[in-house]
């Protein structure tokens, strides 16, 4: 019984913090405008969606998601400020105030939805999973790899797909993609599931690496959107609009182009 009511006390704590977050968030765009200052959370180790990599020798964050944040500054007219964290923390970002929204390859979700306001969609998931090149015609199904550790980014869709349908592997979530990735180099796990631009991105930088003859099965909903505070109303409309003028120019795809072209100078 006592568990019951502290659960209970607890469910309603989350509600009720929800609820006065909403209130307050009613003009977080206007409060944007007003400090002349885009904040956007963002993971970068995500090629081409968000990374790091060498501009003109400097240590920068780049990517198709940081020129969506950058298109949305512009329509509000003002800076763009990237703040920099693991996976994991980029949506409580928001939650904290650390940040006015999170673009970091982020996808829909009803359980997600209950504590943020999310934008259209930008970009549809393409599931893939990689292997070591020496193995590709070994681990060939999802059935080759029962009882073999396949390694997700810890917080991600990737990581929900893994778990329902690598249903005899050992799926192990980790803080970063590129830890994913030097555990499958070193042989500690035997795939990677990720989106398939990313494993395109790695590809491009070991050829020790190949792309599965598989994917995994991802649902109508699993597509990538902007993810910002509970009520943000007004913010919403206007990262639709950037949304949409972009697709209308089918200038996301040219992002992730452009970012693929970078992935040579990644900085891990």
């Amino acid at each position: 019984m006592k568990k019951i009511v502290l659960g209970a006390i607890s469910l309603l704590s989350v509600f009720t913090l929800a609820a006065c977050g909403s209130s307050s968030n009613e003009n977080l765009q206007d409060k944007i405008e007003e400090k002349g200052k885009l904040v956007v959370a963002v993971s970068p180790d995500y090629a081409p969606f968000e990374f790091k990599a060498l501009v003109d020798g400097k240590d920068t964050i780049v990517g198709a998601d940081i020129e969506l944040a950058q298109a949305i500054a512009d329509e509000l007219g003002v800076k763009l400020e990237l703040s920099s964290m693991n996976f994991d923390n980029v949506l409580s970002s928001l939650q904290t105030g650390k940040a006015d929204m999170a673009i970091s390859g982020l996808s829909y979700t009803a359980d997600r939805a209950k504590v943020y306001d999310f934008s259209d969609p930008y970009y549809e998931t393409e599931n893939a999973v990689l292997v070591k090149a020496e193995n590709v015609d070994t681990y060939n199904s999802i059935e080759s790899l029962a009882g073999k550790k396949v390694a997700v980014q810890k917080g991600s869709i990737e990581e929900g797909l893994s778990k329902d349908q690598f249903k005899d592997s050992n799926v192990v979530s980790l803080t970063a993609m590129g830890e994913a990735i030097n555990e499958l180099k070193s042989g500690q796990v035997q795939a990677v599931d990720l989106e398939k631009p990313v494993a395109e991105g790695y590809l491009a930088q070991n050829s020790d690496l190949a792309l599965a003859s598989f994917a995994l099965k991802t649902g109508e909903g699993d597509a990538k959107a902007v993810a910002m505070p509970k009520g943000s109303g007004k913010l919403v409309k206007t990262v639709n609009k950037v949304i949409a003028k972009l697709e209308k120019e089918d200038k996301y795809k040219d992002f992730i182009s452009e970012a693929a072209k970078l992935t040579g100078s990644a900085v891990e």
